[in-house]
């Protein structure tokens, strides 16, 4: 390598033709070691009468000193600028070095690919060859008995030719069934999935309101049959299922309905008009789908998406649990009752014949379904307390519920069990359990009292003992952080408390007095948020904007037990003032 840099260097003339290393900037690494030879040049006389001084010698050390000391800086750089060279020299031919390799182990594979190809062929070519060799032989000894009469090898070529005509004639005509049996992998296809877009989104919602329409219609159609919505067409069809059932004809009555739509369904494709419906059906109007959505309306278009599929996903993940907590006795009163009816039926089903237990599975289906629901849907109250399958089913309780519950309980629990043991500690005498609960009701920072700075008598109604979660919104303030706040509200006798859940000093908490508010109204903010978006907005005299209390999950009860304790309160003051 060393060699190599020598002769890029110093190509063209000789070594001994540069100059010293002070004086030359591109000096060779072998001339950069520890002790560098440092040659000073001759002076001339005239340099030697500048340089000396009336003074004395004194003065011509010193500057022949200071000389010294700069050429040998100048011959540090210059040495450090040689080995700064040297390295981008030894970079450039370590990188062309390094691509000259990646080419030659490029060329190896290529080549060792190349001789196994050539050995693939040569044992093909050998097999081939051998294969050949081998017909050649067989051919010499089949044709050296091949002397007896002419007769036989005629009769032999007709059959070999009539064997071989069979064989084609089944080939073509049993060969594609053949071909269908034959095992393949299976091929893994992924599908690809399409990228968001507005025009997508509301074509497939169409689509999906198209396709669902005929269930949607006949579900209206049963309903309309059980709440005898035309008397005439309800008595008909009951007497004719009742009658079905009774003869045996109950399945040869449904399939012949079907056939008997399907048979209008075709006329109604050759463009006859038909309408066989109980309900009338309303035309909605179709709206012409948009070219150019803004911002705000595809924000819009997605809001409602997702509140939709959330609902939809909510009911038939209700369904679900409720299913799955029936068979795996979460509630065992509700689960014994399924169990001994399963129990019946297996039993009736041995011992009955199927004729007389499809007669009676018919007979009690178009009495509840024609009857009883139609008395029941009339008559709620009768039906909270004898229609079995809905109470079964309204009892059920899903996962979320059965989360709530045991939370509940958990909660109570402790409560109980922390006031007992803090009553039977530290209560003093003469003050009763209601007094004492009131005065140190705590919440998770702290006691009541002392975190809004009320008075110790002030303490969370019964509805709201652990408070409401929910987001304070302030839309006087412009910082994002005194915008919105998350936290729980509470309501005392006289007062609205909100706790900040951020971490720190108890001026994000707000205190409102119940007779300061002006007014009090149901608000939403965004579906997006928990509990859908719903809110309490709540108007002060200090405020120039509503407070708004949003994304309450039980926004109902709050709003119910604020607005009574407001005109409880407000009404109190009144007559106190009057």
């Amino acid at each position: 390598m060393l060699k190599r840099l020598d002769k890029i260097r110093f190509r063209g003339h000789k070594r001994d033709e540069f100059l010293d290393l002070a004086e030359s900037p591109n000096a060779s690494d072998t001339e950069c070691g520890d002790e560098i030879p440092v040659k000073i040049p001759r002076t001339s006389l005239r340099e030697n009468e500048e340089l000396r001084d009336p003074a004395g010698p004194g003065t011509v050390n010193m500057a022949s000193g200071v000389q010294d000391f700069n050429r040998t800086e100048s011959d540090r750089l210059n040495e450090i600028k040689g080995h700064l060279e040297i390295a981008l020299l030894e970079k450039h031919f370590l990188q062309e070095e390094l691509r000259k390799l990646r080419e030659e182990t490029n060329v190896e594979t290529l080549k060792q690919e190349l001789e196994k190809e050539r050995q693939r062929r040569l044992e093909l070519e050998q097999k081939i060859s051998d294969v050949l060799k081998a017909r050649t032989e067989e051919l010499p000894t089949t044709q050296q008995p091949a002397k007896p009469p002419t007769q036989v090898n005629g009769t032999d070529k007709r059959g070999h030719t009539v064997c071989s005509r069979v064989q084609k004639w089944f080939y073509d005509k049993f060969g594609e069934y053949i071909e269908d049996f034959r095992f393949q992998p299976e091929e893994n296809t992924v599908e690809t999935e399409e990228p968001l877009s507005a025009r997508r989104l509301t074509e497939n919602m169409r689509r999906l309101k198209r396709g669902a329409k005929p269930v949607t219609n006949f579900v209206k159609n049963l309903s309309a049959l059980s709440d005898w919505y035309s008397v005439y067409t309800s008595a008909i069809a009951f007497i004719i299922y009742m009658n079905a059932v009774w003869h045996g004809w109950a399945i040869p009555m449904f399939l012949f309905l079907a056939i008997l739509r399907l048979s209008l369904n075709y006329l109604i494709a050759r463009g006859w008009r038909i309408q066989w419906s109980i309900v009338p059906e309303v035309s909605e109007p179709i709206e012409p789908p948009k070219e150019d959505l803004t911002v705000s309306e595809k924000f819009q278009l997605v809001l409602d998406v997702a509140q939709k599929a959330q609902n939809l996903f909510g009911k038939m993940a209700d369904i679900l649990e409720k299913i799955k907590n029936l068979f795996m006795w979460v509630q065992p009163e509700i689960t014994q009752k399924l169990y001994i009816v399963l129990w019946a039926a297996f039993i009736a089903s041995c011992f009955l014949p199927y004729r007389i237990i499809g007669l009676a599975m018919g007979l009690y289906a178009g009495i509840k379904f024609f009857l009883i629901d139609f008395i029941f849907k009339r008559c709620p109250r009768l039906r909270a307390k004898y229609d079995t399958p809905y109470i079964i089913w309204t009892n059920l309780p899903t996962d979320p519920q059965l989360k709530e519950r045991s939370n509940a309980t958990v909660s109570r629990r402790l409560q109980t069990a922390a006031s007992r043991s803090y009553v039977g500690s530290n209560a003093p005498t003469g003050v009763n359990k209601d007094e004492d609960s009131s005065r140190f009701h705590t919440t998770k920072r702290g006691n009541f009292h002392e975190i809004f700075n009320l008075s110790e008598n002030e303490r969370p109604l019964t509805a709201c003992e652990n408070g409401w979660r929910c987001c304070l919104i302030n839309r006087d303030r412009k910082m994002p952080t005194d915008y919105i706040r998350n936290g729980v509200l509470y309501v005392t006798e006289n007062y609205l408390c909100f706790e900040s859940s951020k971490s720190g000093s108890s001026k994000r908490n707000k205190v409102i007095k119940l007779t300061d508010i002006t007014d009090i109204q149901k608000y939403k903010v965004l579906s997006v948020l928990p509990g859908s978006g719903m809110g309490i907005a709540v108007s002060t005299p200090s405020t120039q904007k509503p407070l708004v209390f949003g994304a309450m999950v039980h926004r109902d009860e709050a709003f119910e037990t604020i607005s009574s304790q407001h005109a409880k309160i407000t009404s109190a003051s009144s007559n106190s003032e009057s």
